[in-house]
């Protein structure tokens, strides 16, 4: 009934900034950009006079790989509020490397909020196999988590 996912979306206050994090600091390429407005809009998102910008970046050039999805209403003020692992809702979007200590020196050097050093895990017993994780912002707040499986 239900297939793969398609993208993943977040909503973002400012889609200029969060470009240049998600493109120039993380490394996934823009696929490109549409603006969303008129009657289906306002259907779909359940708001009259809705607009949106939104634009889609991905990490790898296969197509069953899915992109992510930054939204910025450009009709309103969004609520911004920082993501939090402990509340419900989508804990973090997760990325895979194969160079996890690079990326982390890459976003400290950059400023970025890491939430810890890349730790190990091993989660061979459970069929998971040993990987390398750490937690961290883009500038609205949102946990992301980029993984080294080892």
């Amino acid at each position: 009934m239900v297939g793969q996912i398609y993208h993943v979306g977040l909503t973002v206050s400012d889609i200029e900034r969060s470009l240049a994090f998600y493109r120039d600091i993380l490394g996934l390429q823009f696929q490109g950009e549409i603006l969303m407005e008129e009657a289906e809009t306002d259907a779909l998102f359940g708001r009259k006079g809705c607009k949106a910008r939104v634009a889609y970046l991905n990490g790898s050039e296969k197509i069953d790989v899915p992109p992510v999805e930054l939204i910025q209403f450009l009709d309103c003020d969004t609520k911004k509020q920082p993501g939090d692992l402990f509340t419900t809702s989508i804990s973090e979007l997760c990325f895979y490397t194969d160079d996890i200590e690079e990326v982390y020196q890459r976003l400290c050097a950059n400023h970025v909020e890491c939430l810890s050093a890349p730790k190990n895990f091993d989660f061979t017993a459970a069929g998971f196999g040993k990987s390398k994780a750490f937690y961290f912002r883009d500038p609205d707040g949102i946990v992301l988590e980029m993984m080294q499986p080892l």
